[in-house]
């Protein structure tokens, strides 16, 4: 079964929360902290981390931060619980490493429906072969990315973003198209989000210049570009 982490200072949130998950079918632990927090997922390590943004003593952020800085956490799905509402709040959070964000107050429908697309993203592809251009490697079966031979760790939004762009090559997405096929339908993310993950998708890359792969078409959307 399912195993999400809450990690929310505020007890009448946190068991609202606790209340809709059992609900819905998941097993959850609870963390009022970010060291506690760390120290539950060192324990028993989750399918997925609720963050909330305003924690005691090391932020949510910080946390964030932290999780995708280490190698065994770093691909760990995590929804960011913020009652920031602007959106460089929002975009700030996605770039510091969150697959998205619920913005309070918010609906125990909405929080599960965004749990599950964003579980939805990171489930392993079965049967699918690796996939080669140019020395960058991607294993669907095995969620491994190698760039001339060094792994890099991606977190799940940007593995299946690349995932998707290697497998339809030299074609131009728009950001809709990106947000149907990556996020999957029925659940609303701002198409600003494409932009944010394809910046974190490009700074990953960036190191052995792959980068250059991923290109921006002016009014339109994104591309896999091989140079074919």
């Amino acid at each position: 079964m399912t195993r999400i982490l809450v990690v929310e200072d505020e007890p009448a949130i946190r068991d609202m929360i606790g209340f809709a998950l059992k609900q819905a079918g998941f097993q959850y632990d609870e963390a009022g902290d970010a060291e506690q927090a760390l120290a539950a997922v060192a324990s028993r390590p989750p399918d997925l981390v609720l963050l909330d943004w305003m924690l005691p003593g090391m932020s949510g952020a910080d946390l964030v931060r932290r999780l995708r800085s280490e190698e065994i956490t770093a691909g760990l799905p995590i929804i960011m619980l913020t009652a920031r509402v602007g959106e460089s709040d929002r975009v700030h959070g996605l770039e510091l490493g969150a697959d998205d964000y619920v913005t309070k107050p918010f609906s125990p429908r909405e929080l599960i429906a965004r749990i599950n697309a964003v579980l939805r993203r990171s489930v392993v592809v079965t049967g699918e072969q690796p996939i080669e251009f140019d020395g960058l490697w991607l294993d669907p079966v095995g969620h491994r990315v190698r760039a001339d031979g060094e792994t890099l760790t991606l977190a799940p939004t940007e593995f299946r973003l690349l995932h998707f762009f290697m497998s339809h090559p030299d074609r131009v997405y728009s950001r809709g198209q990106l947000l149907d096929r990556v996020w999957g339908r029925g659940i609303f993310v701002e198409e600003r989000t494409v932009d944010v993950h394809i910046r974190r998708l490009r700074k990953a890359l960036a190191g052995r210049a792959y980068d250059r792969f991923i290109q921006t078409v002016r009014g339109t959307g994104y591309r896999f570009s091989t140079g074919h």
